[in-house]
């Protein structure tokens, strides 16, 4: 896997006619990322990118298009902040006034955006939704952005991913952005840092979800070879503090399926590997579907997991970690291991989301992103609202829901995906089926019920 969040590839070929981008030097970054399409959905000429690079189309577009434009034009599905309100079955929530008032969503990316506030006023613009400000916490010394820098550009993509669909979703929720000044990689870099944040914004009370689009493969970490798992288990104090002061922690899953390994051609681990902090028992792991919708945002096919030539959701079970209690259920699908992921949302490369971003003066205008990097910050705005409901923070969220999945999904909100699996260049994945499973976990959501489930209401 490799460094930042949503392990983002290159949406290079998205215009026809255009040379792609090939693959840099950089190692790949790490979990949930944006993937590549290439036109009429053949996606077999797809250059994997840094994630620091890869989340951006050969050209800008200087607006987005529609669904159905999009299919004819490109190839592929897009869809907007407003699409996924009403497949996800927001709008009713948004209309009790159920809008994340009064949570605040904590989003960690390395770097980050000097232009998040402006590119996030132009996003809410374009889709009549309200404005906010964004909390920029810097932690560390967090260099000058370099527009020339990819490693920069590329977190500064993921983070305005990040950004905008937390605020769409959750349009009223506080958001606050820390930029550390590491870049996360595989192994440990990048990740004392962001702990180090997480944890000092827990012990101030800021943040009642945290929502990470990044992540290292297990065994990149120092030790795991001999079994000793002590260099990724000192980290785990931010989730930790976040259990110990009910606060909700979210991770990518990855997209690279079963083996949730990056690539650049060279480094594909070929076998079953998992991530963490997506593993980590205390985290919810958010994997992918791919939603197929027209342009108004209704579904024309059933959701089903994310797995197409340019990635996958990740999923699978654990080096690492122990089966957690709350997976007692489906012990007969994890066996005594933890399993990934929890619950999937939107993350397909063929039904990726509109993001406007303007660092990079060279590339100004929308630009199209997915990975399970996008479903994370879409999956923060519903725990957001599901806190605003509850009127508390609900902190650890995945015993409610694994015990949700119990009971009818006109009651729990939870639709069980039961197509696709996430196999992944040449790595056999696993399949989507009834229940429980290592491809979609417990399913995806509707929305309005799902919100009113976790809260209890």
């Amino acid at each position: 896997m490799g460094s930042p969040a949503s392990l983002r590839r290159a949406l290079a070929l998205l215009a026809v006619g255009a040379t792609a981008l090939t693959a840099g030097t950089i190692s790949v970054p790490a979990v949930g990322a944006a993937a590549a399409a290439a036109p009429a959905h053949d996606l077999a000429g797809v250059h994997v990118q840094p994630a620091s690079t890869g989340h951006r189309l050969a050209t800008t577009r200087p607006a987005p298009l529609s669904t159905t434009q999009c299919v004819s034009q490109i190839g592929i599905h897009c869809y907007s902040p407003l699409q996924y309100r009403t497949a996800y079955n927001l709008n009713p929530l948004y209309q009790e006034g159920i809008t994340g008032k009064g949570r605040t969503i904590v989003i960690v990316d390395s770097f980050g955006s000097p232009t998040i506030q402006h590119d996030l006023e132009v996003f809410d613009k374009q889709w009549g939704i309200q404005d906010t400000n964004v909390e920029v916490v810097k932690w560390g010394n967090v260099p000058v952005f370099d527009p020339k820098n990819p490693d920069h550009t590329g977190w500064a993509g993921e983070t305005t991913l990040d950004v905008e669909y937390a605020h769409a979703m959750a349009p009223d929720a506080h958001i606050v952005l820390v930029e550390t000044g590491v870049a996360e990689t595989e192994g440990t870099t990048g990740l004392p840092e962001m702990m180090d944040a997480e944890k000092d914004l827990i012990k101030k009370g800021v943040g009642d979800v945290i929502s990470q689009s990044f992540g290292a493969t297990e065994n990149t970490f120092p030790g795991y070879d001999k079994g000793d798992f002590k260099s990724l288990t000192d980290l785990r104090y931010a989730f930790k503090s976040a259990a110990a002061h009910n606060v909700t922690v979210l991770a990518a899953s990855g997209d690279n399926g079963a083996t949730d390994a990056q690539t650049n051609g060279t480094d594909l681990y070929p076998y079953k590997v998992n991530s963490w902090p997506s593993s980590d028992p205390l985290v919810t792991s958010v994997g992918g579907t791919q939603l197929t919708l027209d342009d108004n945002g209704n579904r024309t096919a059933a959701d089903k997991v994310w797995h197409d030539k340019s990635g996958a959701g990740g999923g699978g079970v654990s080096g690492i970690f122990d089966r957690p209690w709350y997976q007692a259920g489906v012990a007969n699908v994890t066996g005594n291991h933890r399993g990934t992921p929890d619950i999937s949302m939107s993350a397909a490369v063929d039904g990726a989301a509109w993001t406007y971003e303007s660092y990079d003066p060279t590339a100004v205008g929308w630009h199209l992103t997915g990975g399970t990097s996008e479903a994370t910050p879409l999956f923060s705005g519903i725990v957001a609202m599901a806190d605003q409901a509850a009127g508390y923070r609900l902190g650890q969220i995945n015993w409610r829901m694994y015990g949700l999945s119990l009971l009818p999904s006109n009651w729990s909100g939870i639709t069980d995906v039961k197509e696709g699996d996430n196999g992944w260049n040449g790595v056999t994945g696993y399949n989507a089926t009834e229940g429980y499973d290592l491809a979609s976990g417990l399913g995806t959501i509707d929305g309005t019920k799902f919100v009113h489930a976790l809260a209890g209401r």
